[in-house]
């Protein structure tokens, strides 16, 4: 037979430590936490991507992605007929075509955007190539200054729909009132395995940037 002791003991186990069980609710809290904030930037990424917020504005302006000796990459030539589009529709005055070069290099992405959209019609007064930036807040931030400059505003920014949401928040916080208008067509919106890996890259480049407000290098992936 058990002692008294003994039956004791067993009705009533040992609880672990109370500092233990409050550091398991902080570290159960902090995973939920982060999984929301992960999982609600990734909705936002997607629903701004669905969007196409055009308007009557100041400038389209179409951010940069690479170009070879002149002739933009497929990317940057579904931005630029894009943004020729909105142009044709009397949006905007002015197209802005954004983005710096790399050493060596002939053209920036600027100038490359500037002469695929004259070579396509677009008059010559009505594009205005900023050739600064390595990316997209650098390249939104020179954007700015022009628009200062030039005395305009108000834009609606060009890039690939999973870009959108930060490409409008760098935007904004860089001084201009922007809206966005994804191109839906270009290598970045054929699969949804290459869409899937986007909206990833964007969440976690969005995150980045909020907790730092600085880029990420994205010098290989054409968004900036």
């Amino acid at each position: 037979m058990s002692s008294p002791a003994q039956a004791t003991v067993a009705l009533h186990p040992a609880r672990p430590p109370r500092h233990t069980a409050w550091a398991v609710r902080v570290v159960v809290g902090a995973l939920l936490i982060a999984a929301f904030l992960v999982g609600g930037t990734a909705f936002r990424v997607w629903y701004v991507a669905r969007a196409d917020d055009r308007r009557p504005v100041d400038a389209v302006v179409v951010l940069g992605a690479a170009q070879y000796d002149g002739e933009p990459s497929s990317v940057l030539a579904a931005r630029l007929r894009h943004a020729q589009a909105l142009y044709d529709d009397g949006l905007a005055p002015r197209i802005v075509t954004v983005g710096g070069g790399r050493a060596g290099d002939a053209y920036t992405e600027a100038e490359a955007g500037r002469r695929y959209l004259i070579g396509r019609g677009v008059p010559p007064e009505a594009v205005v190539a900023v050739g600064e930036g390595s990316d997209t807040l650098g390249s939104l931030r020179a954007a700015d200054a022009r628009a200062r400059q030039d005395g305009w505003d108000t834009a609606l920014v060009v890039s690939d729909p999973w870009h959108s949401l930060r490409a409008r928040t760098m935007a904004r916080d860089s001084g201009l009132q922007a809206w966005t208008s994804p191109t839906r067509t270009g290598p970045v919106v054929r699969t949804r395995e290459t869409q899937a890996r986007y909206i990833v890259r964007e969440t976690a480049a969005l995150l980045y940037y909020t907790i730092t407000k600085a880029p990420v290098d994205t010098e290989t992936t054409g968004l900036g």
